[in-house]
């Protein structure tokens, strides 16, 4: 059991579980993307790419922000300084790549 003396302030702790849920609200609303995208657009190979992109990038929002948020409470807890990690890199070339065929989509069936 842990004593009051290694409890980090609980400002610190209620952020990173406030971080935690921010991830996790992005990881649901890309997932609903892309089951919106997969039952709306027409089941061809572009919407199919957006759809998939969609999903993983929802994966990686939901397993990166876990873990981030893992190594966050043990730096938080350790007195250590937060670790960076690649999961806002990572999320934000998966946006790019869903921006870049989603717009190669609306180019191509427009008209």
């Amino acid at each position: 059991m842990s004593t009051g003396e290694n409890e980090p302030d609980v400002r610190f702790s209620l952020a990173n579980e406030r971080t935690l849920l921010a991830y996790q609200r992005t990881a649901i609303g890309l997932i609903g993307a892309s089951v919106a995208v997969a039952h709306f657009l027409d089941d061809g190979a572009l919407a199919l790419t957006l759809a998939g992109a969609l999903i993983v990038s929802g994966a990686v929002a939901a397993v990166g922000g876990y873990r981030r948020y893992l190594a966050a409470d043990h730096a938080i807890r350790e007195g250590r300084p937060l670790p960076s990690g690649p999961t806002p890199v990572l999320l934000s070339a998966g946006l790019i790549l869903c921006v870049l065929v989603a717009a190669v989509y609306v180019v191509t069936t427009a008209g």
